[in-house]
């Protein structure tokens, strides 16, 4: 059995990381927004971090859990989440806005969803 209190603990980290970035998400409209102005790219830079924790986080609850929680929500393409904090980690110079903006735009609103049961799941 693994750690409920450090899953739920982390679980409630990835919810704060998400609130982040749909409270700084919601001045952007489409993609260029994060390029074409300096407070964009402000903006840019401050989701990417956040994406960088959540799949940090999602590593470790797998690490923890033995990869048998996050299975269980298949809503989700955990795997892509937790690669998206490699792609931002190490190769930011080549990330592509657009890929950010679809990414704050339609995952991240269902990972909201997706941890909030989570959170409730655990005992």
């Amino acid at each position: 059995m693994y750690d409920q209190d450090l899953t739920k603990e982390i679980l409630m980290q990835i919810h704060d990381s998400v609130e982040k970035i749909l409270r700084r998400f919601k001045a952007i409209n489409k993609s260029d927004d994060f390029i074409e102005t300096e407070e964009g790219q402000d903006k840019l830079d401050a989701i990417c971090m956040q994406l960088i924790a959540i799949g940090e986080s999602l590593k470790n609850i797998d690490k923890i859990t033995n990869s048998e929680f996050l299975i269980l929500y298949p809503e989700i393409e955990w795997k892509k989440a937790k690669g998206l904090r490699d792609i931002i980690t190490h190769h930011y110079f080549d990330l592509d806005a657009e890929t950010v903006f679809s990414v704050c735009e339609i995952e991240i609103p269902k990972m909201q969803k997706t941890i909030k049961k989570m959170i409730q799941d655990i005992k």
